[in-house]
């Protein structure tokens, strides 16, 4: 496996047309494409109008699609871990149905769905992944927690001898369950993945995030929190696309919507700057089909390669050092320190003054500055380095 996308965005954007779109595009050029989601609304079948599930089912040459069940990936490799999991729950009275909803702890489904990537980094099979992600930026949290959880469970594991061998003593009085063999070694497994998959999403030459937004002010939102939560996490974003554009019409009645989303656009534009940015126009009919999606993939990507890494820097930066929060990031157009900012609650307002008129950017704040002032800012090259502090 060379290569990693994933596609994230607002629901309803068409992040999953637009994975498919890829994945066509990219099998139509030789590479071995795998396609999966795990995206809870199965939409994989609705967009090539057939069935797909969670076994790999061959859509056209070069390119298979599966549609992960985090279920059953759970039950397939990791009973023995979670049933040990829902037994803890059990011992303190709580109901075993109820214990098992709790022991599927927030985010595991969509963690364990992504272990098929590291089994697949041991294969030839397939060029290129590629993952339609859970609607909403939040998906990017699940990103972040292979490399979190990895890191923290080695360092608690070196505890896990001694843990084992007081929890069975402790067992007839604490009334808990102490863990067995198997489960520790499951977990020790479990871990070893962890830390595998952390290295795949960190490698840049080989795993990027694709944003999906639609030209309005929700969705665009979302995309930018978005980016900025991948370089908080350390993720490669390397591509944005705007689609459903509404084009020019002479009616009157969406004269206002046309205007609206140009601004939008002008502003994503503006917002995600320099990373490259795609436009597809909103079409005459349903994404639905290998032929509407082929139509889709030529409206987005045209002659160019969609499996290439189209950008491999960070736009935010970030440094947390005791009382003090630095957060970097691209200030497009200007390279005089003429700007002004404002902190409205978890959002930074941005006006920097150009020839043409001022330049507004707003940039959402990570959640590390809540309870911080806005210190300082500084404007260094075309970097902008603004300083928090308690």
């Amino acid at each position: 496996m060379k290569r990693v996308i994933f596609y994230t965005g607002k629901g309803g954007t068409g992040k999953t047309v637009t994975s498919c779109a890829t994945a066509l595009a990219c099998s139509n050029l030789g590479y071995r494409v795998l396609l999966m989601s795990t995206d809870p609304a199965h939409t994989l079948s609705d967009a090539f109008n057939m069935h797909i599930g969670n076994e790999y089912t061959l859509v056209k040459d070069n390119l298979y699609a599966i549609q992960i069940d985090p279920v059953i990936e759970i039950n397939k490799q990791y009973q023995q871990l979670l049933a040990y999991l829902a037994s803890l729950f059990s011992s303190r009275g709580i109901d075993e149905t109820i214990a098992y909803e709790i022991a599927m702890l927030p985010g595991m489904t969509q963690l364990f769905s992504m272990l098929r990537l590291e089994e697949l980094s041991y294969s030839n099979e397939y060029d290129l992944v590629i993952l339609d992600m859970m609607a909403s930026g939040e998906a990017l949290r699940y990103l972040y927690l292979p490399k979190l959880v990895g890191s923290l469970s080695r360092r608690l594991f070196n505890f896990a001898g001694l843990f084992s061998g007081i929890a069975r003593l402790l067992e007839p009085i604490a009334k808990m369950p102490a863990p067995s063999s198997d489960v520790i070694k499951t977990e020790v497994e479990l871990i070893g993945r962890l830390e595998r998959l952390a290295e795949i999403l960190k490698d840049r030459e080989r795993c990027s995030v694709r944003l999906v937004a639609n030209p309005d002010l929700f969705s665009i939102e979302n995309a930018k929190r978005a980016l900025m939560s991948a370089n908080l996490f350390g993720l490669n974003v390397d591509l944005a696309v705007i689609n459903k554009i509404m084009p020019r019409v002479d009616e009157p009645y969406f004269t206002e919507w046309i205007r609206q989303q140009e601004a939008y656009v002008k502003d994503a534009e503006m917002n995600f700057y320099p990373i490259p940015i795609r436009r597809a126009r909103l079409f005459e009919s349903e994404l639905r089909g290998v032929e509407m999606l082929n139509r889709y993939a030529r409206e987005l990507f045209g002659d160019d390669d969609p499996a290439k890494v189209y950008f491999k820097e960070d736009i935010f930066a970030f440094e947390h050092n005791g009382e003090r929060f630095n957060m970097r990031f691209r200030v497009p157009f200007t390279e005089k320190d003429d700007f002004e900012l404002e902190r409205i609650g978890d959002q930074l307002t941005i006006r920097v003054k150009g020839a043409i008129g001022n330049i507004v950017n707003i940039v959402p704040l990570p959640s590390a500055t809540v309870g911080m002032r806005l210190s300082k800012a500084r404007l260094q090259g075309s970097e902008l380095i603004v300083t928090f502090e308690h």
